[in-house]
């Protein structure tokens, strides 16, 4: 549920923050926002990632950032879990879904996708999950994906324990596609 653009005009800026036009401006000349301008134009450009850095630094809700489908990528070596998931949630929630099924896969899939959510089973063949939820936090670019852990082998005081970890939410294995739909909306609803 995430603005769709990754490059903004200063006046979808203004638009986001709930300013005037000439305050983006401001905010831009004076070097407080980084972008850059078009060759030839005075025209300016706010890359999405450094519009999220500022509106972290100053405070500012990030309510004005969300907008059209929540595209979630689900990330697990079982590939029954993939198709289901798959299935329903596009199909029954609406969300605009991708899968991975190795975590070579998932990160191509993020670099292409930008997904809202990412559903990442903790225990890959190829990769610890753990481990990528904390390449995820790592890139700026990713700094409003929520990633939700899955998982049937760790108990609920683990599980619990990941949620500082580079996860924002957790489901145990086996679950109901009702659990999955609300820690998605959970985790998108009001984004910290």
């Amino acid at each position: 549920m995430h603005y769709e653009k990754d490059v903004l005009t200063t006046g979808e800026v203004a638009k986001i923050c709930n300013v005037a036009p000439r305050t983006v401006s401001k905010w831009f000349d004076t070097g407080v926002l980084k972008g850059y301008r078009i060759p030839g134009s005075k025209d300016r450009r706010i890359p999405m990632t450094q519009l999220v850095k500022f509106m972290k630094a100053h405070g500012i809700p990030m309510d004005g950032v969300l907008s059209g489908r929540t595209r979630v990528l689900i990330v697990d070596d079982e590939i029954e879990v993939v198709d289901i998931l798959t299935k329903v949630l596009s199909e029954q929630a609406n969300y605009e879904v991708r899968s991975a099924t190795t975590a070579f896969a998932s990160g191509l899939e993020c670099e292409r996708f930008k997904p809202h959510v990412v559903l990442l089973d903790a225990h890959l063949e190829d990769r610890d999950g753990r481990e990528l939820a904390r390449l995820l936090r790592g890139n700026d670019e990713f700094q409003l994906t929520r990633v939700v852990a899955m998982s049937g082998k760790l108990s609920e005081a683990q599980l619990q324990a990941m949620k500082g970890n580079g996860f924002d939410s957790y489901l145990r294995k086996p679950f109901q596609v009702r659990q999955v739909v609300e820690a998605i909306e959970q985790v998108v609803s009001p984004i910290n």
